[in-house]
């Protein structure tokens, strides 16, 4: 058994395509989306179209490779379908988004179409000083990054105009070493940054709003500068996520769900009404051992018996109750492990409840309090 983990864990840290004559290696075999994993969006958000990687742009989210890398050099080509449409390539991500946002912790390489800039400056009269649709580098939800050349705070600004409006493709270099980032667009060097945490972690393609394609997708990675651990992302434990960000496929209730709960692209919004007729949200598929993790925030009528709470193990419409210790007006992450005959709840990593639950499998259950709530990056791992 230790043999095939070990195995195992060897077939992970190997490229999944030959390299190149110049020791690139693809990163898309343009037929499908092997080597990748979607993390927050709907089955139709990423897809394989004319050989391109294609994505709707809704919900918003990301797709992200299987494995970590660390120093490399990164080559893509792009194009937005509308124009002004916006995405991203994320350097050294997290393996899910980080708490309360939709996208990954990690060093944003910035995919806007150069329309956006345009549109801009007709509704506000001059031209934008906090963006460009050039290459703009930057840390996003809590990575770090001292950036390069011409900058505003830790985001750095491209030294010249170099991408091409939709439809037209564009072509990015990105040079990953020992923490430092370099961007070249069509064939120049032009932003970037050091000194970056992390400086392992996943890549990922950003999914915001606009129809996008990606292509030619291919990496050479580069002697490992055995960075400290705190500058590199944690592994993947295996989440999976439960909602689509568009609709409430593998979700039911007694009821008319939709009349109290409301698809709100990556949040899934519960109405405020206390005397509606309450509708409990349940997953379809019922589990035994394992971890929940959510974004929840809570009304500012949800308090006392309507703060946010879960209901876990649930069978026949009824569950064991879980306080999330959302307090009104207020958010956070909750983590809740179901193990044996007992569930812990974490908030922001701190333990707050330990509660007696039966054996055996049951549903996850989003309980309709009557107050206003939402619920976002909802993931589930076996233990």
């Amino acid at each position: 058994m230790k043999r095939l983990l070990s195995l195992a864990l060897t077939a992970l840290a190997l490229p999944l395509f030959a390299a190149d004559s110049d020791g690139f290696v693809s990163m898309f075999n343009g037929r499908d989306l092997t080597g990748w994993t979607n993390i927050n969006c709907a089955p139709e958000t990423w897809t394989v179209k004319d050989g391109n990687i294609h994505c709707t742009g809704k919900p918003v989210g990301a797709l992200r490779t299987l494995r970590h890398y660390e120093n490399f050099i990164m080559e893509v080509e792009w194009r937005h379908l509308s124009s002004g449409g916006n995405s991203g390539v994320f350097m050294w991500g997290t393996p899910i988004s980080a708490p309360g946002v939709p996208f990954l912790r990690g060093i944003e390489v910035q995919v806007l179409d150069t329309g956006y800039a345009t549109n801009y400056e007709k509704q506000n009269g001059k031209k934008s000083d906090w963006f460009t649709t050039h290459g703009d580098v930057f840390p996003i939800h809590g990575a770090k990054m001292i950036p390069l050349g011409k900058h505003r705070g830790d985001r750095s600004f491209p030294s010249e105009d170099r991408s091409k409006p939709s439809p037209e493709w564009n072509h990015y270099r990105v040079v990953c070493t020992n923490g430092s980032l370099r961007l070249h667009v069509n064939g120049k060097e032009v932003s970037g940054g050091d000194e970056c945490n992390y400086r392992k972690g996943y890549l990922a393609l950003e999914s915001e709003g606009a129809p996008v394609e990606f292509r030619n997708l291919r990496i050479k990675e580069l002697p490992s500068s055995n960075p400290a651990p705190e500058l590199v992302a944690p592994l993947d434990p295996g989440w999976a996520p439960l909602y689509n960000g568009l609709d409430l496929r593998s979700w039911k209730s007694a009821g008319d769900a939709k009349t109290r709960w409301q698809p709100s692209d990556w949040r899934l919004v519960l109405k405020d009404g206390a005397d509606a007729a309450k509708q409990t949200l349940w997953t379809e598929a019922e589990f035994g051992d394992v971890e929940f993790l959510m974004d929840v925030r809570a009304g500012k009528t949800a308090t006392g018996d309507t703060a946010p709470t879960l209901l876990v193990r649930g069978r026949d419409g009824k569950g064991t109750e879980l306080k999330t210790g959302i307090e009104a007006g207020k958010g956070g992450r909750v983590r809740v492990q179901v193990k044996g005959t007992e569930a812990v709840v974490f908030l922001n990593d701190k333990e707050t409840v330990r509660v007696p639950v039966p054996s055996g499998k049951g549903a996850l259950g989003l309980k309709d309090t009557g107050a206003g709530q939402d619920f976002g990056n909802l993931h589930v791992r076996k233990l």
